[in-house]
């Protein structure tokens, strides 16, 4: 998704612009059944997708607004509740599986006369020609020769491996059970998080009575979770849910994603650059994982833009160096800020557990407080680009 959105937001540009993708491509649209993999599109991300000249396309086919948000911690009274009119919109963010985000990026960029786009391939290896170039090496065998390679490939990076990049994280002791659900009661179109012991679970809302569900638990009590008959799940889930959304019955699969804090020490060599998970990996608590990387793509655009007027070479350091500045501190600040909130919930007793609800109770009760969180979860707070700033409607 991210990588897609890249070459979309270069797509006005003076450049030959050549989108590599390890998945094959989807030729249809989505099916009826939901997909398990699902975001949470932020208002900045949602603009970014105005821009790249896709949102109505998405929100016509497949996304539900979510306008509110609850959170509390599991038989615990302290609670927040937050509401986009406190931040001037009406919706806080949607939800759309990713398949849908996917589907429609790709067939704006086959209508792009300068993006080539080549599924089912990846890249390989790459070396310096020695002219400010780099000669791609693809896994079919396939060469190419560009400026500059974009390593939007996930956090098992291999442009950030052939690059030389170094990371540094960990993982969580935490899996992540997704899957979809259908609720007895409606969900009201807003986003329900419930803070366990083992780690925070998410009800997500879809269209009508469904939600897609992120349980972050211990890996055994996943992998038990994947595994155990379907009613007994739903009992399960229910019950650790409080029944806030009455009787739940799963529908299709359920996965298990281990998850991790993973970040790149450098973002940018020369001829080299990468963007979201392949730049930084970060707890999904909050779901801001593909936003930061949506934020990486349209701030890269604007450094890249603004390098070919100033007359630029594509691939320099220098030029990329802009990005990474504007984004690492960002990015880091909001890992280290989830990775935080991680560790504050994981205890379970103490004076940390009183303050926590005592932290709870009282952002609850100062707005201005509230409307400081929604801002920077809707990705509209610091230096924005340009398709952000002011999208292309």
């Amino acid at each position: 998704m991210v990588g897609a959105s890249m070459a979309l937001a270069l797509a006005d540009a003076p450049l030959n612009i050549l989108l590599i993708d390890a998945q094959s491509s989807q030729q249809a649209l989505p099916s009826d059944e939901h997909d398990i993999r699902v975001s949470a599109i932020t208002q900045a991300s949602k603009r970014l997708f105005q821009s790249l000249g896709v949102w109505s396309a998405i929100e016509d086919f497949r996304a539900t607004a979510f306008r509110e948000m609850h959170v509390w911690e599991s038989r615990q009274a302290s609670a927040i509740h937050f509401d986009g009119a406190q931040i001037g919109e009406e919706e806080l963010g949607y939800i759309i599986e990713n398949r849908v985000i996917q589907y429609f990026l790709h067939e704006r960029i086959r209508e792009t006369d300068n993006i080539d786009f080549i599924d089912a391939d990846s890249v390989a290896s790459f070396q310096s020609t020695g002219d400010e170039r780099l000669t791609v090496g693809l896994a079919s065998g396939e060469q190419v020769v560009c400026a500059l390679l974009i390593g939007a490939d996930g956090n098992r990076s291999k442009v950030r491996e052939l690059a030389g990049i170094e990371t540094q994280g960990w993982l969580y002791d935490q899996s992540a059970v997704v899957a979809t659900v259908e609720t007895e009661l409606t969900h009201a179109n807003t986003a329900w998080q419930c803070f366990l012991k083992e780690g925070p679970l998410a009800f997500l809302p879809l269209d009508n009575h469904y939600s897609s569900i992120v349980w972050s638990t211990t890996p055994e009590l996943a992998d038990e979770l994947r595994s155990v008959p379907v009613d007994e799940f739903e009992t399960r889930l229910e019950q650790a849910f409080e029944s806030r959304l009455g009787k739940v019955k799963l529908h299709g699969d359920r996965g298990v994603f281990p998850l991790q804090l993973k970040y790149a020490r450098q973002y940018v060599t020369s001829n080299v650059v990468l963007i979201g998970d392949a730049a930084h990996s970060i707890h999904p608590l909050a779901g801001q994982g593909v936003n930061l990387g949506f934020l990486d793509a349209a701030c890269l655009a604007d450094v890249i833009l603004e390098g070919i007027k100033e007359g630029k070479a594509l691939g320099s350091y220098s030029m990329l160096r802009r990005y990474e500045r504007w984004r690492k501190g960002d990015n880091l600040g909001m890992m280290f800020m989830m990775d935080a909130f991680k560790r504050v919930f994981a205890v379970d007793s103490g004076p940390v557990k009183l303050l926590r609800q005592s932290g709870m109770q009282l952002t609850n009760a100062v707005d201005p407080l509230k409307k400081l969180i929604m801002e920077g979860a809707a990705g509209m707070r610091g230096e924005l680009p340009s398709m952000i700033r002011e999208p292309r409607l």
